[in-house]
Formats: C-alpha cells, sequence, structure tokens
C-alpha cells in the first residue's frame, strides 16, 4: 500500500521558483549515483533487492567510498540549497534496478511492471540518445555518453571533418563546443514526454542515461502511479529533470498542441493498444520530434481479428506467415493517416517486431505538398488463401515528370478471380504502409554507439544484432515469405536457407533476412519464381503425389511444368553477416511466464491464484509430454464429470469426483 505524504505531493508539480534549488541538489545526487554501491534502505536493511532478475544482499559499505551525493552533509550545502529528502522502502516494497536507475516497486500489482521489457526500454534510451545528438548538434551542443572515448563515427568522411574542425578551433582559438551530459538540465534541450509511465521506470532512465535533456515529464492516470512516480525521482536524484504528473494522456498531449508548447519526443507504452492516443500524439510532437510507440495487442494485429483492428487502426489485418511485419505496417498506416488531417505526415526511423509486442519510431513532419504522397504510400494485400503467395496494390499514383509531380488513382487488382498457381481465391487485406520500414543512415548510428559501448545496456548484444539484421533487409521490398511454410504447401521436405537463398540469387533477384521471422525471406522475386524453384527442389527430393487431392495446392502446383531451372549451388553471400557472425537475434525464454503480463489492479492484491496455476499446468507441456498410460490417472476424466463415460473402470483418466474439483 502506497502512502502519498505532504513531503511527495510538491513533486507532482515543481514550480518554477523552485527549480534552481532542485537541479543543483539533483546533480549533486547524480554524480553519487554513478559510482554509489547498490541503494539500500537504511531504515531496513534486511528488505531483499533485485537486480536485472537476480537476488542481491546489501553490504556495508566499504572504508574510504562513501554514497556521496545521497547524503551531502550540511557543511557541503550552500545557504540557498535544501537538504535532499531521503526515499525509505514502505512495507512490502522492493528495488527494482536496470539500468542506471534504481525504482521503488510495491509487491502488489498496483502499478504495471514487466521486467522482459528491459531490451525494449534499452532499445528505446539508444535511438533517443542518437536523435538527442542529431538534434543538438543544430543547435551547437554536443552531447557526452558516459563510456563514450570519442564521438561515434560512422563513416570516414565524417571523421575527416571532424579532425578538420578540430584542427580550425586550435588554430583559430575560438570558443569550446558547448556539451550536454547526462544527469544535467540542458536549456536548449529536448522536452520528452512519456504519457502511460506507470512506475517511471523510462523516464528515469532517460534522466540518467541520455543527454542533452531540459525535461521528462512522467505521466499517468493512476494517483498511485504518480505518486510513486515522484518518489522514484526523488529516489534517483533527478528531480531537477523529471516531473511527474497525474492527468489523462490525451488531455495533456491536446493542450500541448501550439507549435512553442510541443514536445520534442514523445513516448507511449500502453498495455494493449495505443489507438486511443495516436491522435493527440501526432499534433503534441514538434516538428521533426520523434514519436515511440508500442503495441501489445498482436492478437488483434496479426489476423486473429480483422474488423477489430479496422477499428482501432483503420486496416484489417490478415493472418499470414508475415503477420508480424504486416502489424509494422499497419501501426505506421494509422500515424500516417491520423497525422494527414492536420498537414503532417510520418518519416519510419526504426520499427521492429519484438517477442510479443511490436515497436516504431517515427518523426513527425509538417508539410501540404508531401502530404499529397500519402495515397502513393499505402497499398492494399491481396493473400492467397491456398498458397499463400501475395501480391500489394498500391491506393494511389504519383508519376514525376521533371519537376512536376502528377497525382491519380491506381489501377488494379494485380490478380485474377482466381490464384494463378493454385486456384484458390484471394483475402484483401490492409490498406498498410507500402514504404521502407527503417531510416538505414539512422540506424546505422545508433549501431555503432551501442556496439561501440557495449558495456552501457544490459541487452547490447541483442540490440546488436537485431540491428544488424535490420540494415541487411530490402528497404524496398514489403513482407516476407517463410521457406518452411512453402514446403508444407507442396508437402515436401524443406530445403536448407542457404541452397534456397542461393537459388534466388542465381536467378538474378535479390533476398534478404527478416528481423521479424527467424525463417523469413525478402525477395523481389515474383511469386512464379519462388514456387519454381520448389517445383525444381521437389524433382530431387519426391513427394508421393498419388497422395494428393485433385484440389489442393500442391496438385495444381507440383503438375505445373518449372520455366525457371533452379542451380542450388551455395553461394557465398547467400549467408549474410549478422548469420555468420552468429549474433544473439532471437533471444531465449528470459524467464518463466514472460510474455505478456497482468494488468495493473488499482487495489493491488497481486495476479490471481487460479491464473498462477493454470500457467504452471501448461508450462513445458509439449517438452514433457506423458509417455506411460498410467501417468494419466492423475487427470479428471471430462467425460465423466458430464456423465457420458462408457468405459468405467478401463478409462484411463481419473474417476475420483474430488479430485475433479480440485483441478478444476
Amino acid at each position: 500500500m502506497l502512502i502519498i505524504t505532504a513531503r511527495l505531493l510538491p513533486l507532482l508539480t515543481v514550480p518554477f521558483t523552485h527549480q534552481r534549488i532542485l537541479r543543483t541538489v539533483g546533480s549533486v545526487a547524480y554524480r553519487g549515483l554513478r559510482t554509489m554501491e547498490p541503494l539500500r534502505a537504511p531504515q531496513d536493511p534486511q528488505v531483499n533487492t533485485t537486480l536485472s532478475g537476480v537476488d542481491t544482499k546489501p553490504q556495508p559499505p566499504t572504508s574510504g567510498a562513501p554514497m556521496e551525493g545521497l547524503n551531502p552533509s550540511p557543511a557541503a550545502l550552500t545557504p540557498d540549497q535544501e537538504m535532499p529528502p531521503t526515499t525509505g522502502l514502505l512495507p512490502g516494497e522492493t528495488v527494482v534496478r536496470e539500468g542506471k536507475a534504481a525504482i521503488l516497486f510495491p509487491s502488489a500489482n498496483e502499478v504495471f511492471y514487466n521486467p522482459v521489457q528491459e531490451f525494449n526500454r534499452d532499445l528505446t534510451c539508444a535511438v533517443v540518445t542518437e536523435f538527442a545528438r542529431e538534434q543538438m548538434a543544430r543547435r551547437g551542443v554536443k552531447v557526452v555518453v558516459p563510456g563514450e572515448k570519442e564521438r561515434v563515427v560512422v563513416n570516414l568522411a565524417d571523421e575527416k571533418k571532424e579532425e578538420t574542425e578540430m584542427q580550425t578551433g586550435e588554430e583559430g582559438g575560438e570558443e569550446p563546443v558547448v556539451t550536454a551530459s547526462v544527469g544535467e538540465r540542458c536549456k536548449n534541450g529536448l522536452r520528452v514526454l512519456e504519457g502511460l509511465a506507470a512506475s517511471g521506470l523510462r523516464s528515469v532512465r532517460f534522466a540518467l542515461e541520455v543527454p542533452g535533456l531540459r525535461s521528462v515529464t512522467a505521466n499517468d492516470f493512476s494517483a498511485k502511479a504518480a505518486a510513486l512516480i515522484a518518489r522514484n525521482a526523488q529516489h534517483n536524484g533527478v528531480t531537477h529533470l523529471l516531473q511527474a504528473s497525474q492527468r489523462d494522456a490525451s488531455m495533456l498531449m491536446y493542450e500541448m498542441r501550439g507549435k512553442k508548447d510541443r514536445y520534442d519526443v514523445i513516448d507511449l507504452d500502453p498495455y494493449g493498444s495505443p489507438a486511443p492516443f495516436l491522435d493527440a500524439a501526432v499534433q503534441a510532437v514538434g516538428e521533426g520530434g520523434l514519436l515511440c510507440v508500442t503495441c501489445t495487442d498482436m492478437a488483434v494485429m496479426a489476423g486473429n481479428s480483422g474488423e477489430t483492428c479496422y477499428s482501432k487502426y483503420g486496416s484489417v489485418s490478415i493472418k499470414a506467415k508475415y503477420c508480424h511485419e504486416m502489424a509494422l505496417r499497419i501501426i505506421l498506416h494509422s500515424l500516417d493517416q491520423r497525422a494527414g488531417v492536420y498537414q503532417r505526415y510520418i518519416h519510419p526511423l526504426l520499427c521492429v517486431s519484438v517477442d510479443f509486442y511490436i515497436r516504431v519510431f517515427v518523426r513527425v513532419h509538417t508539410g501540404q505538398a508531401m502530404v499529397k504522397n500519402s495515397a502513393s504510400k499505402q497499398a492494399l494485400v491481396y493473400n492467397c488463401v491456398g498458397c499463400g503467395s501475395f501480391h500489394l496494390q498500391r491506393l494511389g499514383k504519383r508519376t514525376t515528370q521533371g519537376n512536376h509531380v502528377k497525382y491519380s488513382a491506381a489501377t488494379g487488382p494485380p490478380v485474377g478471380a482466381e490464384c494463378e498457381h493454385c486456384g484458390h481465391r484471394h483475402q484483401l487485406g490492409g490498406p498498410i504502409w507500402g514504404e521502407a520500414l527503417h531510416d538505414v543512415s539512422f540506424v546505422q548510428k545508433v549501431l555503432s554507439a551501442v556496439s561501440g559501448n557495449p558495456s552501457r545496456f544490459g541487452t547490447a548484444r541483442r540490440i546488436e544484432g537485431m540491428l544488424s539484421m535490420v540494415t541487411e533487409e530490402l528497404e524496398d521490398v514489403p513482407l516476407y515469405y517463410t521457406v518452411d511454410n512453402l514446403s508444407s504447401t507442396v508437402h515436401c521436405s524443406t530445403p536448407p536457407l542457404l541452397q534456397f537463398r542461393s537459388a534466388l540469387l542465381h536467378a538474378g533477384h535479390r533476398v534478404s533476412l527478416s528481423h521479424a521471422c527467424k525463417n523469413a525471406l525478402k525477395t523481389d522475386a515474383p511469386p512464379r519464381v519462388l514456387w519454381d524453384v520448389m517445383r525444381c527442389w521437389e524433382k530431387s527430393n519426391p513427394v508421393k503425389r498419388d497422395r494428393l487431392s485433385e484440389s489442393s495446392p500442391a496438385h495444381h502446383i507440383l503438375n505445373t511444368e518449372p520455366i525457371l531451372q533452379a542451380c542450388f549451388d551455395v553461394r557465398e553471400d547467400a549467408n549474410p553477416q549478422s548469420r555468420r557472425r552468429h549474433l544473439t537475434r532471437f533471444q531465449e525464454n528470459p524467464e518463466p511466464f514472460w510474455g505478456p503480463k497482468a494488468r495493473a489492479n488499482a487495489g493491488g492484491g497481486g495476479i490471481s491464484s487460479d491464473l498462477e496455476d493454470r500457467r504452471k499446468q501448461g508450462q513445458n507441456k509439449r517438452k514433457n509430454q506423458i509417455t506411460d498410460a498410467t501417468q494419466l490417472k492423475s487427470f479428471p476424466c471430462k467425460r465423466f464429470r458430464k456423465g457420458k463415460c462408457t468405459h468405467g473402470e478401463k478409462c484411463c483418466y481419473s474417476h475420483d469426483l474430488e479430485q475433479t474439483d480440485q483441478m478444476e
């Protein structure tokens, strides 16, 4: 249970007259936080703490290394400073550590927190840092990141340019460049809003790890969450940067739509769908600002409920193998459509599908002329229900003749009434974003910064693997096929990935992997070429055609002679660099029940025991399958419960009613 004291309430809104005091005290506390031992609660030295999922025991401070900055002595403070209040642990609270932040977290499920999304928060800090580096450079400020020995150099041209500027500065005796460090308030820095902050972990990490910030607003509609954010800001010594807010996120962003009031960075990570907040977000972000959005309603976006997806995002989702990339393109379509209402448009920087959610980073610009291109950037998807072949149909057509641009309606459809390969019907999905998902030059800068400073993030290895794979993807090829699905369609053995990629390369087509799926193939080859490759592979690995139904897709595909004679000799360029280096791209299960967590309960109480029992019963059910029939006696007979079991004592399941009631 959280107790809101009079000492904590002033942190919810920081008056302007006290900012100088808070900045001074906060900067002192931050310097101590960077080098201190793990935080402890002085009131209760026996309280357990958590460090990245590993329990740690409190240790006494070593002699000669006091925890400077947390409790400065009165002699070290000037007369106009105040003694920073200490933040102790309330009963039942623990300290959750991630990055440089130490977050007070209640044991009850009062405030939402999912430790598995550390990768999400690490990646966001890396992207926002690189965005701040670019923005602050235009304002004449150089950001300084701990652990970086020198500025990240993307190519040799930048390195030579930097050396020339340094030599010119030394010879001309110019003033040194203004720098911005982490934990310091930058006068011309970025204004950041986290609309749905929960415990405030992400905002605290922004204040502690991202340089070049002027302010961070951590907002949450829950009073308990807002009070916890204020305590966490005080606990980490970032009250000079971080301001807690208890507002409706949409109303807060609507009130900041003015050109002088807009935020430079807006982060939305809701529990479920972000659809209710997108309209306000595209208006409240500044010109060229960064909008970060997370979607965890993947069941809707991956095709289970196409009608629900249309009501939320204005697009119909399809249940197909490429559903995870299609989900990324659906949210981009929704963002671009809502921004276009206000003569704005988006430019995606990085869009990834990770674990059970998707994450997009886009910049929002204003321009009436550029908004006219929006129709030609959207596309409908025709997906064959038999063989899985797909075709894209653009909604608009854009023709350029010199300096003149002509817009017209697109022509279509690109397919007939039936699939030309298997004779089955098509599903219609979309519209979706049909342009590139990433800005490769920006992704390379983020990748260079992360790989050059691997100790900065706990998930740096996976970030490096993910971004390396992103830079290898074909930018102008939407969606993908999977090798196992192609093989399953024709009922033959699956060809090795390198051989299949080599066959497409030998045929003169481009091909790449996808970060969204292990066995994915992104290629500019038409479906006809893919099925020709599979026909050639089936000839050397024949299937029993007499068992194929005449109406099956396999029968139609295999009874057509291939036009292309595929060559399966492995080429050296068929194996991308990320695969050669064995980079971490798809993590193993980090912990039990690591998927989406239960929604926070305003009254606390934690997760119900029934839900926990059902989760435990379903764990490893495929790995630990029952092979001995006698073990089935431990499970109740459902037919006996309904009075329909006719096996009597010979039934392999239990007829014990008490055991049946306990299991249910």
